[in-house]
């Protein structure tokens, strides 16, 4: 687009901005509610944060066997890779 872009182009991307400035004030909102709720749980339950966003993270995905098997992974490799020689 130009700055000679014609009256109807000029208000098709003021309405574009509207709508996304719209949008990301909605976004904005929900990271604060979800600040606020992980803050509020932790403290109530006194919760690891680290923890709880991996809680949320693989409650939201549905993939908790995929993450049980990531870890054992992890672990093995972990252990592996760490060993001491004798």
């Amino acid at each position: 687009m130009n700055l000679t872009a014609t009256p109807e182009e000029k208000l098709k991307l003021l309405d574009a901005l509207k709508e996304i400035s719209a949008s990301m004030s909605r976004v904005e909102a929900e990271r604060d509610l979800i600040k606020n709720l992980k803050d509020d749980i932790c403290d109530a339950l006194q919760l690891n944060r680290k923890v709880l966003n991996k809680l949320a993270r693989t409650y939201h995905k549905g993939n908790f066997n995929e993450e049980v098997e990531l870890h054992k992974d992890f672990e093995k490799l972990y252990e592996t890779v760490t060993k001491k020689v004798l």
